[in-house]
Formats: C-alpha cells, structure tokens, sequence
C-alpha cells in the first residue's frame, strides 16, 4: 500500500468518528449506545480505578510499539530497504524482535501484570499474562476473522465492463458500503474492486473513484456489523453486543450521503471533460456483469452467524451448550475448508488470489498487538488523569492517534 493510500485510508477514520460522535451527542443515537457504550466502559472503569495506584510503565516500554509502527510506516519508502521489507519473513523478523524486547521488559520489570485478582506475579508468570491476553485473548480470534473472510472471498469473481458513468460508479459504491458491513470490508474491497477498475478502463480520470472507494467500500461501509472492520470485532471481544454498531445506521448513512453526493458531483464534472475517444471507447466496450462462485456466500452467512452466536463461556443461542474457546473459530475454519472444497480452483487463479495479504497482516499485528500491552497499561493507569474531559477532547484525540496509529491500535 502506498503512503497515498494510507494517509486516505486513515483520513477516513476522522470523518466516519465524527459523524458518529455528532450523531451521538445530537441525540439521534438510540439510548441502546448509551446503554452499550457505559456496559464496555463499566469493566475499563473499574480496572482503572483498581490500577491507579499501581506504577505505571515508563514510557521507554512503550517505544517498540512506536517503533514497528514507523518500521511500517517508513521502510516500505526507503529505497536502500524497501526491496527488503516487501517480504514477509523480514516483516516477521521485525515484528519477533520487537514483541521480543516488549516481553523482556515484562520479564525484567518487577512486578506483575493484570487486574485485581487476576494479576500476575512479577517475572516468567508475567511474560505468559501478557501473552495470554494479547495472543490467545485478542490475536487468535482477530486473524481467524480476517482469514475466513479474505480466503472465502477469494473464492468470488465479479467481472464485467458496463459504461463508466457517473450513476454506474456511483451505483458500485453504494453496494460496496452496504456489503462492507456482512462481508467485511477487505471481501467487499475484493469483489468490487476489479470490476469497477474493470469498467473504468476507458477513462482517462479514475484516481478520484478509487480513492472514494476506499474511502466508502474500505473503510466507512464497515461500521455496522463487528464483521465490518477489525476494530469493531475488538470492541465486540471485549463485551460490546454483537448488534450494537447497527444502531449507529444513521451515522454510517449521513457518511455515505454525503460522500457519494460528492462524489457523483466530481465524477460527473470529469466525465463530461473525458476526450472524445474515451467516451466512443467506453459506449463500444460493454460486457455484462457475472458473478462466479455465488455458493460462497453460504460459507460467508455461516461465518457471520458463528461470530454473533458463538459467545466462549456462555450458552449457544436456544441450547444447553456452552461454547468452549475457540469452538467459535474452529467453526469458521470449518466453513473455509468447505468453501475452499466447493470452490472453483480456476475462480481463484482469475482471482490471482494468494495468502500474501493475510500472512502480512499476521505478521505485523502479532507485533502490534504484543507491543501495545505497555501504552494500554499506561492508559489504563493514567487514563483518569488526562485532560479528557469532554466528547470534544475525546474525539481530537482519539482521532489524532487512529490517524498515525490505524484504527484497531487505538481502539
């Protein structure tokens, strides 16, 4: 991904938190949020309140989450190292030695890690605490999620070329957000990227679609189902209800409104400046669209229904049953391994669809997710006492940090 992209990608994080924030605090939001939002935040209270006396770590434990995020953010620019940093076993060196130099401090620091009666004591017993809660807590769950989705849509070809205008764009960019949220935004990204770049072949401005699609498809058309956006899991591991990011319909939809208004304008304004060629081309070259590998949506259903009904620890819905850990990813994998029998191999080659992507993010966010216990612990402590007194100042800053640090570290 290009540093372009990137910054888009993030600036899209601000716009899709105010809208939500001014929709919340305008009173739109259904009193559920308010409900939903002070039952996630009761438990991070009261560990705050338990840890306030506690030592908080200093700083210094929380430079290498600062450091694999500028590894992320800065190696892929230089060139001396870029050809190194593209492939993922280096990625993965990286990510090793610095959640390596997080876990040392842990080991070293001497005292314990958790809550209450759940702290750990000081030493090896720490080391597995933190591991523990970031890798078997957080990462297994997160990846497992992101790879159901990823292979499974990988499985799904949309193609065809209709003419590039301005109602057909836009038309690509609202199912796009309204797909986001069911199949994720990476297996929406998937599906509908190729054939609108496909239909847009002929025109010479395209750079402003594929920016709103990733503003739209990528990002904002995410927010309404855990499933949506990986952050939005997090927040759904952590205790928030499955259905609660849908109460926030109208902050996605006065999003999506006004972007795709937006867009349809400036869209429109570039095609009538289109050369003449572009248009004849374009009206000459029409292939209807065709879906391939329409099964695989039944494994994507069942994917969905195993996140928001399988709770580990608690009764599976109408049953006796108490799902085990992991029982809830071991079923989602089972839904991969059926998509990928059920498949079409040929769909996947016309896909060009390899694990690269997966393995990337899997490489990096076990890093991440390792790093970052040091800067949560310290939020955690210190939180009471920052100056955040006010929605204003939680949003500026919450949407300070997503805009450097990507949404799911923030969260």
């Amino acid at each position: 991904m290009t540093i372009t992209k990137r910054m888009v990608v993030r600036s899209t994080h601000s716009l899709a938190l105010a809208a939500c924030l001014w929709m919340t605090f305008a009173g739109d939001v259904s009193a559920q949020t308010t409900d939903a939002a002070s039952a996630a935040a009761a438990p991070a209270a009261t560990h705050a309140a338990a840890g306030h006396h506690a030592h908080a770590p200093s700083l210094l434990a929380a430079l290498p989450f600062v450091a694999i995020l500028l590894c992320i953010a800065i190696l892929p620019l230089v060139p001396s190292v870029a050809h190194w940093w593209h492939h993922n076993s280096n990625k993965l060196i990286i990510s090793a030695v610095l959640a390596l130099a997080a876990l040392t401090y842990y080991l070293l620091r001497g005292t314990g890690f958790g809550h209450g009666d759940d702290t750990a004591a000081a030493g090896f017993p720490t080391v597995l605490k933190v591991l523990d809660h970031a890798v078997l807590d957080e990462f297994i769950p997160f990846i497992i999620l992101l790879f159901s989705l990823y292979t499974i849509c990988g499985g799904i070809r949309l193609q065809g070329d209709l003419r590039a205008t301005p109602r057909n764009n836009t038309a690509f960019l609202i199912a796009g957000s309204i797909l986001a949220s069911f199949v994720g935004t990476t297996g929406a990204s998937m599906l509908l990227i190729r054939p609108l770049l496909q239909t847009n072949r002929e025109r010479k401005y395209v750079k402003h679609t594929v920016i709103f699609f990733i503003f739209l498809v990528s990002n904002i058309g995410g927010c309404l189902l855990p499933t949506g956006d990986p952050p939005l899991f997090l927040g759904y591991l952590l205790g928030v209800p499955f259905l609660w990011t849908f109460s926030l319909w109208k902050a996605w939809l006065f999003c999506c409104v006004v972007l795709l208004i937006i867009y349809y304008l400036w869209d429109s304004y570039l095609y009538r400046h289109e050369p003449p060629l572009e248009h004849m081309l374009d009206e000459t070259r029409i292939e209807p669209l065709r879906l391939t590998g329409s099964l695989n949506f039944l494994w994507l259903a069942g994917v969905v229904l195993a996140v928001a009904l399988m709770v580990p620890g608690k009764p599976l819905l109408g049953t006796g049953f108490t799902v085990p850990d992991y029982f809830r990813e071991a079923v989602m994998l089972a839904f991969v391994g059926l998509a990928w029998i059920a498949s079409s191999p040929q769909v996947r080659r016309d896909n060009e669809f390899n694990f690269r992507a997966i393995i990337e993010v899997a490489v990096l966010f076990i890093g991440i997710f390792i790093t970052m216990q040091a800067p949560i612990e310290i939020l955690r402590i210190e939180g009471p006492s920052l100056p955040l007194t006010n929605p204003a100042r939680f949003f500026w800053a919450t949407g300070s940090l997503s805009s450097f640090l990507d949404n799911a570290p923030t969260y």
